[in-house]
């Protein structure tokens, strides 16, 4: 019986293993780049030159709006032979543009999230205020 106890945990350890992966969604937003807008002055023209085209346009009857984002996943998988545990940590940065008649720009809104993406599993807490506070400082132009 001890023998069969050993191979059954040596079992559980021969099919153990672990996986990681990320995806990236568009192009990462530049929050230096955003900062140079100027409400008044930046033509949707120059938006455009700055960071390419949009994700999203919408009329807003003669008014337009650009949307920009892009998003980041971090995946995290513990496979055990009959218990498997996996997370995924998705954070996003996204830009809103709204533009008057002439296409000059009105004013901006931004979320900057895709620098607090974490590699975790389910039982880590990846939302604490330390770590976003200690990666927010870590990221050039986000301010919170």
């Amino acid at each position: 019986m001890n023998r069969f106890r050993a191979l059954v945990l040596a079992s559980f350890t021969c099919f153990a293993a672990c996986a990681i992966g990320r995806q990236d969604t568009n192009e990462p937003l530049d929050p230096e780049i955003v900062r140079t807008f100027v409400p008044g002055k930046t033509t949707a023209r120059e938006v455009t030159e700055r960071l390419g085209a949009p994700t999203e346009v919408v009329q807003l009857g003669r008014r337009t709006a650009y949307r920009y984002d892009g998003a980041t996943t971090k995946s995290t998988v513990l496979f055990l032979l009959l218990v498997n545990f996996a997370n995924q940590d998705t954070r996003s940065d996204r830009v809103w543009l709204f533009f008057d008649e002439q296409d000059l720009l009105t004013h901006f809104g931004t979320w900057w999230g895709t620098h607090r993406t974490q590699y975790a599993l389910p039982w880590e807490d990846v939302h604490e205020a330390s770590d976003n506070q200690s990666r927010d400082a870590e990221r050039p132009g986000v301010q919170r």
